[in-house]
């Protein structure tokens, strides 16, 4: 098996992540709830743009959040490192860049 990362901060990070992203969207919705003008900011981008932005940033957040919570498992039942796809080791150079990734090359570009 290979080294495991320190899935318990990442996955930390990525709830927390998720959490300021929600605050952030909630805080701008309420903002701009009672505002008559939705389609512009003054400042130049429009509000549904950057409403958008942040509902796409906190979804991101939450899928990271799922993937951390599925590799934490994975380390628990002895699977972490082996590909879901076809049973093989993942690559310690894959694991460092995606430490939540259930899958090696092959079978990651082959799901797409």
């Amino acid at each position: 098996m290979p080294t495991t990362p320190d899935l318990a901060s990442l996955l930390a990070a990525a709830r927390q992540r998720a959490v300021d992203l929600g605050l952030e969207l909630r805080d701008l919705k309420t903002a701009t709830a009672d505002g008559p003008d939705d389609e512009h900011d003054p400042e130049g981008a429009t509000i549904g743009f950057e409403r958008a932005r942040v509902a796409g940033m906190f979804e991101r957040a939450c899928a990271e959040v799922s993937a951390f919570e599925a590799a934490t498992r994975r380390v628990r039942n002895g699977t972490y490192g082996h590909c879901a796809g076809c049973g093989q080791s993942v690559p310690v150079e894959r694991l460092e860049a995606l430490p939540a990734t259930d899958r090696c090359v092959a079978c990651a570009y082959s799901a797409d």
